[in-house]
């Protein structure tokens, strides 16, 4: 991730990109890219009648049952959201923090961003109160606020939002007449998915919940861009998708076909990919449950981690240490750890959280080690925190947390 270049500082240009699994590709989507290379079809905007099926049967085994015409297809969640908002129209309510890339969409499309805070218990959602309180304040500022942008499985915190929080999330939503849209990438990397219960707000609001889903999340590699979008049912829904393909139409935001050919086979999670879905979920999960540990054996504060390959921390408990090494907002936090720890650590103010707030995004897929095939060692090793290169990671994180803590009370982190 870069932070400047000689034109200016690019904040969306060299904004940090989600958090891969720094694994390599499954060979047997390989295969099936491979195979479908030269005999794959262009598909039309919105994809074609493989990956829509597909993505309808995958949907059906999540209890949404879909109908292929209520699906659309792109080459990336970026792309689907995009045509989405510029369907959707209005202003935008998003929660505070949230991925890095949904505030520069809504703004590239001269829309309006309103950031609501998030409640203690998990980020991805707004507080439901505070949501009511900004859309009436919109409004009566001449605001058109339309559309509530939410992730139940949350980029940057890591965390799954409660079902009783949720519901009342979408109530809200649903008593001001906004159109919700779940982002629901990370759905399936669920560190312990017999311990957490994760619900789609299409379950409890099926009339106005459009879900998007990255298959970079859990089946396909990022440089695969492609993702599904699931409408509801009904006219609003079919008006709302006609729209969205309007703009993949105009904007050529159509998925390659051999892309598409691999996203309809991991689509129906055959058991080659099932297996490697949940032992990277589970990896990650291992591994960001000890950093976890550790930024909290430091003074750091930090949500458990319960979905992805990344975790949010708040160093604010150490802002002191921080000021001796003249760290005074999020972005220069982030030029500091990018530093000490040799990788990007990108600042709370990338996720339009506040400046001022010392937080960043930590990923967890260089924690596994500097090469394919290290990780790969580490998805297969019985402990990968016994991995000495994973040990060693871990070791500099606690390293660097300890130069920022008041050695009087910092808790011994066991290397």
């Amino acid at each position: 991730m870069q932070r400047t270049a000689p034109e200016g500082r690019g904040p969306v240009r060299y904004g940090p990109p989600a958090p891969e699994p720094g694994l390599p590709v499954l060979p047997e989507l390989r295969a099936v890219l491979a195979a479908a290379a030269g005999t794959a079809p262009a598909e039309p905007p919105g994809g074609g009648p493989a990956v829509r099926e597909a993505a309808c049967r995958y949907w059906e085994r999540r209890g949404l049952p879909s109908a292929p015409d209520e699906i659309a297809a792109g080459p990336g969640a970026p792309a689907l959201l995009l045509a989405l908002l510029a369907a959707a129209g209005g202003d935008v309510l998003l929660p505070r923090p949230s991925p890095a890339w949904w505030t520069p969409q809504v703004r590239l499309l001269g829309h309006r961003a309103h950031h609501v805070p998030t409640p203690a218990e998990c980020g991805g959602v707004p507080d439901p109160w505070a949501l009511l309180e900004t859309v009436r304040r919109a409004r009566a500022e001449g605001g058109d606020p339309r559309l509530l942008l939410l992730s139940t499985a949350d980029d940057p915190t890591g965390t799954v939002a409660p079902p009783e929080l949720l519901h009342e999330a979408c109530e809200a939503a649903q008593s001001e007449g906004l159109l919700v849209v779940s982002d629901e990438t990370w759905r399936d990397t669920l560190h312990r998915p017999q311990e957490t219960l994760l619900v789609s707000p299409a379950e409890m609001v099926p009339g106005q919940v459009v879900v998007l889903v990255d298959l970079a999340g859990s089946l396909l590699p990022a440089r695969w861009p492609a993702a599904v979008a699931r409408f509801p049912a009904g006219p609003r829904g079919a008006l709302l998708r006609a729209r969205t393909l309007d703009v993949l139409t105009a904007t050529g935001a159509v998925t390659a076909g051999p892309v598409a050919a691999a996203a309809a086979h991991a689509l129906d999670e055959p058991e080659a990919v099932a297996v490697r879905a949940r032992a990277e979920a589970a990896l990650h999960g291992a591994v960001a449950a000890e950093a976890h540990r550790r930024l909290l054996a430091a003074g750091a504060l930090a949500r458990p981690p319960q979905a992805g390959r990344h975790l949010y921390a708040d160093l604010t408990p150490l802002r002191a240490g921080l000021a001796r090494r003249g760290v005074t907002d999020a972005m220069e936090l982030e030029d500091w750890l990018g530093t000490r720890l040799g990788g990007s650590a990108p600042g709370g103010q990338r996720f339009a959280d506040e400046l001022g707030a010392p937080r960043f995004r930590l990923a967890t897929a260089p924690l596994l080690g500097a090469t394919e095939e290290e990780r790969l060692a580490a998805l297969t090793a019985r402990d990968p925190l016994a991995l000495p290169y994973v040990r060693q990671a871990l070791g500099t994180l606690t390293g660097v947390l300890a130069e920022l803590a008041d050695p009087s009370h910092l808790v011994d982190a066991q290397l």
